[in-house]
């Protein structure tokens, strides 16, 4: 058994923040001395470990705790998923030191690539056979055949504003192994049209509470729940990216222009400030 001290000099980790994450209930000692003092065992290293891996990538306390939580956890489980956001950080960081070298170099280039040529063309594959037959040759047509349109498709999401793009929806998945995953088994029709319909709903009750307070409890409550829907419906591991991307929508012209000639003058600024209002 360790004591606190011995536990935070083996791991680097205060002592300070070893009592904190206990009071917090997050990391506790596997038992105490008689004289009351915190004692650890190896399994408490081991999960301390763990939850250290998470840190690594900046995930909130309350977040760790949740997963920490879970009835059952799988501790393989929960190892594979952080080497695959270390490999994603690794893969990050090794396309950075690429690039400072490029620069060293004289070659003042910056890569930005999130997905390499093959994801790309995997992900333009996943897209054509789930589109409907006829937007299928209407494509074909319009590029000559099924290699023109692809190689278009590719430049285009090559490009550093599309990769860019990428790079932050794939912050909402965790990592670009689970937002893959998310493309290749997406939810089935159904459900999502399930979601889809719910999502109307909330949409009505949340404009019907146009000219209250965004900061209120009943329209924050709407949004709450919106969120909920669009965590379901995207499967991101948080929804707060996907809400504040659509607030951000809300206020470009074209898309407020045709928000307010359905809902009414003001009806898109109004989403907008009880998202944004939400998740500030």
């Amino acid at each position: 058994m360790m004591t606190v001290k011995e536990l935070s000099k083996r791991t680097g980790i205060s002592v300070r923040t070893l009592h904190y994450y206990d009071e917090i209930g997050l990391f506790s000692p596997t038992g105490k001395s008689e004289a009351g003092y915190r004692l650890y065992d190896d399994k408490a290293l081991a999960t301390l470990q763990q939850i250290l891996f998470f840190r690594e990538f900046d995930i909130p306390l309350k977040e760790i705790k949740s997963i920490m939580d879970t009835p059952n956890l799988d501790r393989n489980q929960v190892l594979q998923m952080q080497r695959g956001m270390l490999e994603a950080k690794r893969e990050r960081i090794a396309r950075l030191i690429s690039s400072i070298d490029d620069i060293l170099k004289g070659e003042n280039r910056m890569d930005f690539s999130v997905f390499n040529r093959s994801e790309m063309e995997e992900m333009f594959e996943i897209m054509v056979a789930r589109m409907p037959e006829n937007m299928k040759q209407i494509s074909i047509q319009e590029f000559g055949n099924l290699d023109a349109w692809r190689e278009h498709y590719l430049a285009a999401v090559s490009t550093e504003k599309m990769q860019k793009g990428y790079a932050k929806v794939v912050e909402w998945y965790g990592g670009k192994e689970k937002y893959l995953d998310v493309v290749k088994h997406p939810l089935a029709k159904e459900v999502a049209e399930s979601f889809q319909k719910r999502l109307a709903g909330i949409n009505e009750k949340l404009l019907a509470k146009r000219g209250c307070d965004v900061h209120s409890f009943e329209v924050k409550e709407i949004i709450g729940e919106y969120g909920f829907v669009m965590k379901q419906l995207m499967q991101v591991k948080t929804e707060k990216g996907v809400m504040l991307s659509i607030a951000r929508d809300c206020r470009e012209e074209r898309v407020r222009k045709g928000f307010d000639e359905k809902y009414g003058e003001g009806a898109a600024a109004f989403v907008a400030e009880a998202i944004e209002a939400f998740y500030s």
